[in-house]
């Protein structure tokens, strides 16, 4: 079985099939990284202040689906001048399967 044939063969594809998943819209967001921060420190902020995350420049950045984990990946600059995320590593469901990571290589681009 090919990479393309896992990936085409998902759960929701052999219950909905194709045309059903194409009408689901889905909240894909991208975790550079995370901070705490007081709430006279937010308020302190200003156009141009920096941030400092907790992440490295080549940590692996999280991926979620409506606020649900999905992905591993790393930031990405296109030729376009675009910011993407390669997508490095998927994440197989919490439920039923232990958890456990799949590595498969992607990629996938988002807009400015």
């Amino acid at each position: 079985m090919t990479q393309m044939d896992e990936t085409d063969n998902t759960v929701l594809q052999r219950v909905f099939g194709d045309e059903a998943l194409m009408e689901v819209n889905v909240d894909l967001s991208v975790v550079l990284g995370r901070t705490l921060l007081r709430v006279y420190q937010l308020l302190k902020l200003g156009r141009g202040a920096v941030v400092e995350l907790n992440q490295l420049l080549n940590d692996p950045v999280e991926i979620l689906a409506n606020e649900i984990p999905i992905a591993k990946g790393e930031v990405i600059v296109t030729d376009e001048g675009y910011i993407g995320v390669k997508i490095t590593e998927l994440l197989t469901s919490q439920k039923g399967s232990g958890g456990s990571l799949v590595s498969k290589s992607a990629v996938g681009s988002f807009g400015k």
